[in-house]
């Protein structure tokens, strides 16, 4: 397959008229869809915008090359775009960009597009070719440019007599700079860097190899004795890689966007000599591992192990909650209730076998979940060493009732105590060194965090525990309301931040602990910004763009499922008149759900989370529908019969015959429409 097979004729706009980046990626995703490669456009631009909030393609060099793979993408293509007198484009280097290239991948496809994708990406370096494609006339002729380019014909202008004047590679016996770039899509990016790197370095006469790791995997690997013999070694990268394979060696470790724009910097860093060692930790093996390269603070530090863990433990909240629910939801109408002893009602979710085996498996899957919280902080801050023992500690919390906070702690201290194993072994002989990963840090690690758990944090957490549940389960109903408010209009205001998933891990935390009333509101909370986004762009159309107006019906569906991040492109164009209305719709709908004491067992799905159990229905508390604790001690004929008795003590001065026969007629007939209780304060209030 060649680049030109990927690029068709109606995906290529030349001379371009766009204003602005917002624009010019819109105009790209158009060419993509004129050319046949979309089946869903709305979410091919909405992966791109979101590939683009986490760094700019603007490559610099006046090249940009917005990209995502997307469940939008129907087949892999390009699509292409030249404006001579270049736009801002947020590019690295702060130039305008004249040469736009879109490229669209599909999820699950295979590797071949990919590799056709980075040959692109490559080629584009090329500062003639570059020039050749911007100065293009015609459609044909760009096309030519890209075919004589891939074929090797490509003829650079005359007057650039750079190349002909660059130095031959210097001989030598071993390849002098090895290199690995990584991007976390692996399409652009990663391919750039590498051949920014080449070039940069045959122009010096300087030997590179450089391994890419993108999304088909790692290609040209650099070998054991490659590494061995080479002067300088550079990591230019945004993801794990591969790091114990360099220990002991100088390397130079950066982001994959300064192996573009700053490859002589580099190059030279490199074999200046006067990058720090590196030291791979134990354990390392040939995993991945990454160094930290932004000298984030503390909190942000903190904040990546406590995504780390809580994005490993969501499976399993997700997965187990949704069958558990599903147990209530068979029980609910599988069983009668009223028909059982009392001692028998509180087995309600495991009655029927089939409900049985729903909450059995559903209740194995939570057991994982504080382990696999306190494991992966952990891992997160001491690498492979500090799983085990955040796994136990995780264990432990669980079984000692200190839950999600103890395990959260649990995870921090076992990986802090994992790296203090690490820097007090250090001197150990060589021939003992063996044995740290697979003995010291396990054994060791276990026991300690074992003590902490114990005798430390337990107890104490355990208590505070009990004290959280109690209190929210005699919380005053203006106190729930409030809670519900906060934690609601905490998930609009970053929509996906910290504080987005601060209330987030409060809601899952608190489910861990058996309370399901805050997880409602979090996820009511969430699900307004996209829904209200979509009914704004459906009901005043002349307050949006007309691709934004397109857009907006696809926030129905990622709203009804919880996905708050829809809202996120509109809040970027316009966040004062996007955040403030949406985190106050929010925050109502928060606390609608603590007023109506709505409870939610799994923390993901939105409305396609089927109901099943609710403790207390607000509005009717004596229909069938639910189990509702006057349901479940009263029958519903004893339910209509005290409502008729009720409605008989009243006075007929108070009420004539036709109003109590209309309120008789309501309870016996209306037991199911939920107005019962409004029809009950108005006969107390009548009777008062």
């Amino acid at each position: 397959m060649r680049v030109t097979e990927l690029l068709k004729n109606a995906s290529i706009d030349l001379s371009a008229h766009v204003k602005d980046k917002e624009d010019a990626i819109v105009h790209l995703v158009d060419l993509m869809d004129k050319g046949g490669n979309l089946k869903n456009k709305a979410q091919y631009l909405k992966d791109v915008q979101a590939r683009e909030a986490s760094g700019t393609t603007g490559l610099g060099d006046g090249i940009a090359t917005p990209h995502a793979k997307s469940s939008g993408v129907a087949a892999p293509g390009l699509a292409a775009m030249t404006i001579p007198e270049g736009i801002d484009f947020k590019s690295m280097d702060g130039n305008p960009a004249r040469l736009f290239f879109a490229i669209a991948a599909p999820d699950g496809g295979n590797d071949e597009h990919l590799m056709i994708l980075s040959k692109l990406a490559t080629m584009i370096m090329d500062p003639d070719f570059k020039e050749a494609l911007i100065k293009a006339t015609t459609k044909e002729e760009f096309l030519k440019l890209i075919d004589d380019k891939e074929d090797g014909k490509f003829q650079a202008p005359a007057d650039t007599s750079s190349a002909a004047a660059a130095p031959a590679p210097a001989a030598s016996d071993h390849i002098q700079i090895l290199a690995v770039t990584a991007c976390p899509t692996g399409i652009a990016h990663t391919f750039m860097a590498a051949e920014s790197l080449e070039q940069h370095a045959k122009k010096r006469g300087i030997s590179i190899k450089v391994e890419t790791n993108g999304s088909g995997g790692a290609k040209n690997v650099l070998t054991a004795d490659e590494i061995a013999k080479a002067d300088g070694i550079i990591v230019a990268a945004d993801k794990n890689v591969a790091m114990a394979r360099f220990d002991g060696k100088k390397v130079v470790i950066t982001k994959v966007a300064d192996g573009i724009n700053k490859a002589d910097e580099l190059i030279d860093r490199a074999l200046a000599g006067s990058a720090p060692v590196y030291h791979a930790t134990g354990g390392d093996g040939g995993g991945e591992a990454a160094a930290d390269v932004s000298n984030e603070s503390l909190g942000r530090q903190a904040y990546k192990h406590l995504m780390n863990g809580v994005s490993h433990m969501l499976p399993f909240v997700v997965g187990g909650g949704i069958l558990i629910a599903l147990a209530f939801l068979i029980d609910g109408f599988s069983v009668d209730l009223n028909s059982l002893p009392q001692d028998e009602r509180g087995k309600f979710g495991s009655i029927t076998p089939v409900a049985a085996f729903f909450k059995d498996t559903g209740g194995a899957a939570f057991g994982f979940m504080l382990p696999v919280l306190a494991g992966f902080i952990a891992m997160s801050i001491a690498d492979r060493p500090g799983l085990a023992a955040g796994f136990v500690g995780g264990a432990l919390s669980g079984a000692n009732g200190s839950g999600f906070l103890g395990a959260l702690l649990a995870g921090f201290l076992a990986g802090w105590i994992v790296n203090k194993l690490k820097s007090a072994t250090e001197s150990l002989p060589d021939a003992l060194a063996g044995i740290r990963p697979i003995l010291i840090y396990p054994l060791c690690g276990i026991f300690l965090i074992g003590i902490i758990c114990t005798l430390i944090i337990g107890p104490p957490i355990a208590v505070v525990n009990e004290w959280l549940i109690t209190t929210l389960s005699n919380m005053d109903p203006s106190a729930k309301i409030f809670m519900g408010l906060i934690v609601g209009g905490m998930m609009a205001i970053d929509m996906g931040g910290p504080i987005n998933k601060a209330a987030y891990v409060t809601g899952v935390g608190l489910l861990t602990q058996g309370n399901y009333y805050v997880m409602a509101a979090v996820m009511a909370g969430g699900m307004v910004p996209p829904l209200a986004i979509a009914f704004a762009t459906m009901f005043f159309k002349n307050k949006f763009t007309e691709n934004e107006i397109k857009s907006g019906p696809t926030n129905i569906v990622m709203g009804l499922s919880f996905i708050t991040e829809g809202a996120i492109p509109f809040a970027a164009a316009d966040p004062i008149h996007v955040i403030p209305p949406c985190a106050l719709g929010s925050a109502i709908a928060g606390a609608l759900t603590m007023m109506f004491e709505c409870t939610l067992m799994a923390p993901h799905g939105g409305i396609f989370r089927q109901p099943a159990y609710v403790p207390r229905c607000y509005l009717c508390r004596c229909c069938d529908w639910c189990s509702c604790p006057r349901y479940v001690q009263e029958t519903r004929s004893e339910v209509i019969k005290n409502s008729q008795d009720d409605i008989k003590k009243v006075p007929i001065s108070a009420v004539d015959s036709s109003m109590r026969a209309f309120l008789m007629f309501s309870f016996k007939y209306g037991v199911k429409c939920g107005i019962c209780d409004l029809l009950k304060t108005i006969v107390i209030a009548l009777q008062k």
